[in-house]
């Protein structure tokens, strides 16, 4: 693109959105425009991730959820909440997914409901709060495949939904442990499941694409004030105590 062309542009992506992509990019706009394109790939990718996770943490829960409810209250559908045990807050997304799922006249079923509740509230369920309630009695079984506690779980799948959120409303994430959040991703998956955990990761874009990130400011090249261009990084110093190189 031209100058002009890359002018127009920020304009119409707005000169505001583009600013911390500037500022991480020396205050060079092509190379912020780069940032940018390198961040909408990104997500996109880690967007598809988390949704076939979100489809797999909520498929499961909702089957642990099911056998408990059916075996304790004689009611398989737990989101009627036979047991008073869930907060007011759950309650209320309760009724929302229910209104949309019937929304067209179609008929309620568990599985319409359950596709209707965001992934905000499968976090909240893992919550410290539904600890004796909830997590021990019935959401462990979740997870077969976990060395931890609920928390370890409820803080990956915290930090899970606050990406899925950043996503969403098309911030960026090229400045987030994005590496971390990969791995924490294939962690929740692997608790779960370890077939549905190969399959999602054999499918994730992440890993390869983060190989392609365009530098920022803080690790940008310094350049030559002759040229422009990046200066040749000075030689290595000598280890005072080398060594020495081995077969293999």
């Amino acid at each position: 693109m031209t100058p002009a062309e890359l002018a127009v542009l920020e304009t119409r992506l707005s000169v505001e959105r583009l600013a911390p992509y500037r500022t991480a990019s020396g205050d060079d706009l092509r190379a912020a425009v780069r940032l940018y394109e390198f961040n909408r790939e990104v997500a996109a990718a880690f967007g598809a991730t988390l949704g076939d996770l979100e489809v797999l943490l909520r498929n499961a829960m909702h089957d642990q959820l099911t056998v408990w409810s059916s075996t304790q209250h004689n009611e398989p559908r737990w989101y009627l909440d036979p047991g008073r045990l869930l907060t007011t807050d759950a309650l209320d997304d309760i009724a929302r997914a229910r209104r949309r799922a019937t929304r067209t006249g179609r008929p309620e079923t568990p599985g319409r409901v359950v596709a209707e509740l965001t992934l905000g509230f499968w976090r909240y369920l893992l919550a410290s709060r539904y600890e004796r309630t909830l997590w021990l009695p019935c959401l462990r079984g979740a997870f077969p495949h976990l060395r931890g506690i609920r928390r370890d779980v409820g803080d990956a799948v915290r930090d899970l939904h606050l990406l899925r959120n950043r996503i969403a409303h098309h911030e960026r994430i090229h400045d987030r442990p994005l590496l971390a959040l990969h791995a924490t991703t294939m962690n929740v998956a692997a608790w779960m499941c370890p077939v549905s955990h190969r399959w999602i990761e054999s499918r994730c874009r992440v890993e390869s694409l983060l190989a392609t990130q365009p530098p920022t400011a803080a690790v940008m090249p310094p350049t030559s004030p002759d040229t422009g261009r990046p200066a040749s990084p000075p030689p290595a110093p000598r280890s005072p105590n080398p060594v020495p190189r081995t077969s293999g």
